[in-house]
């Protein structure tokens, strides 16, 4: 499964097999986009199918083999089938013929550690309804609601997508704004955009993208001008600019040239408190300054890309950090949404892109391991800014707004 390319949100499908996930799948979407069969076993890697939902609209389903396979083999997909509750928003499990034992014990729990919600199908109930015994112990014991459903009926498709409604948590396809809690209207908002060797041709990169589109959005103004241009606009300040944004490779330079009195930061960190763990990006950064020779840091792309010379996460932040606290290192790339080579505790620190391709959910997941495990976490353009010296004045238009944050720093 592709992982780490769509920020819609995900449903996830699990059950035993051969209980009807990929029928429901087919339901919802209306078309025979998973193979159904009555051998168990047929879905073997998760796959994924983008369709509309009326109140939600675009989401990501994705269908999971049984979490009941057996074998060497069977234990790897039921390890995939979990692997996928870290990129999913919300979970359907499928239950047939009354069965709810160990297998669906254990993927709540594992719900209840992602912080999933979900609801239950019972599913094939044209040949054996839910006993309403069980449905009231289920539903009392797991606070779950459970649907008896049966494919084909007249209803299923809206029957499951009122459900779906129901369940899906508004954070998942509600579009919080970027920056509009630090806009009022009218307000200028200066973008510095380099055109380097990484930026498509003929194009801005996606969070330059949804910056301007945010700004509009919020009925302020945009101005971009690329690093070069900066001086001269500087220099004619007319309108003087109520925040600068920039990329972070240019922190330094934009630093220099815009007025202490201007708002600055960039677009990493602008993405790192929309879509990031910002409480703890916070806290993580600053132990920077606590490497020491030898440590092992992670840094994690949330896409895979054409890496360049100088490309920013393999190259320039290893360069900067190496040089920032002058002791031998040891880098570790992971792109996507892949599994690490190592323990996560066997690093000093974690480093993560701005995640503009992921979901919110998806990028706290990926860091929820380090956390747990009291591994510092950090984001590309805050890291940039603390090895800069300019880290306080990058996060200052947020803590202003965070309140909480203040306590961070």
């Amino acid at each position: 499964m592709a992982k780490g390319k769509e920020s819609k949100p995900h449903i996830g499908i699990f059950g035993r097999r051969n209980n009807g996930k990929s029928s429901i799948i087919n339901v919802l979407a209306q078309q025979e986009i998973a193979i159904v069969s009555d051998h168990a076993g047929t879905t073997t890697d998760p796959v994924k199918k983008s369709m509309e939902i009326p109140g939600l609209g675009p989401v990501i389903l994705v269908d999971t083999a049984g979490i009941d396979d057996i074998g060497e083999l069977g234990q790897k997909r039921v390890g995939k089938s979990i692997g996928a509750l870290k990129t999913i928003d919300m979970a359907i499990l499928v239950i047939t013929q009354n069965t709810f034992g160990e297998p669906e014990h254990k993927l709540i729990n594992q719900f209840k550690e992602f912080s999933t919600p979900y609801f239950i199908i019972h599913n094939k109930a044209d040949l054996e309804p839910v006993d309403p015994d069980q449905k009231i112990k289920i539903e009392t014991d797991f606070d779950v609601e459970i649907i008896d459903f049966s494919v084909p009926s007249d209803d299923t498709a809206d029957l499951l997508v009122r459900a779906i409604r129901r369940n899906m948590p508004e954070t998942a396809y509600k579009r919080r704004s970027l920056i509009g809690d630090v806009l009022s209207y009218g307000d200028v908002v200066l973008l510095v955009a380099p055109i380097d060797i990484e930026a498509p041709e003929g194009r801005l990169i996606l969070p330059q993208v949804m910056t301007i589109r945010d700004i509009l959005d919020n009925d302020s103004i945009a101005i971009v001008v690329k690093e070069r241009e900066l001086d001269t606009y500087i220099r004619k300040m007319n309108p003087k600019p109520d925040l600068v944004i920039t990329d972070s490779q240019a922190f330094l330079k934009v630093s220099a040239s815009v007025p202490d009195d201007i708002p600055l930061t960039s677009f990493s960190i602008v993405l790192a408190r929309h879509k990031g763990d910002f409480e703890h990006y916070i806290k993580g950064t600053p132990h920077i300054s606590n490497l020491q020779d030898s440590d092992r840091l992670l840094i994690l792309e949330s896409c895979t890309h054409h890496v360049s010379c100088d490309d920013i996460g393999r190259i320039k932040i290893p360069r900067w950090i190496s040089n920032f606290t002058g002791k031998e290192l040891q880098y570790e790339v992971v792109s996507g949404l892949n599994d690490l080579p190592r323990d996560i505790r066997d690093y000093a620190i974690v480093i993560q892109c701005g995640g503009c391709v992921i979901t919110r959910k998806q990028l706290i997941n990926r860091l929820k391991p380090a956390i747990d495990a009291g591994v510092p976490v950090t984001n590309y353009g805050m890291a940039i800014a603390y090895i800069h010296g300019i880290y306080e004045r990058a996060i200052a238009p947020f803590v202003k707004v965070d309140q909480g944050s203040l306590d961070y720093l």
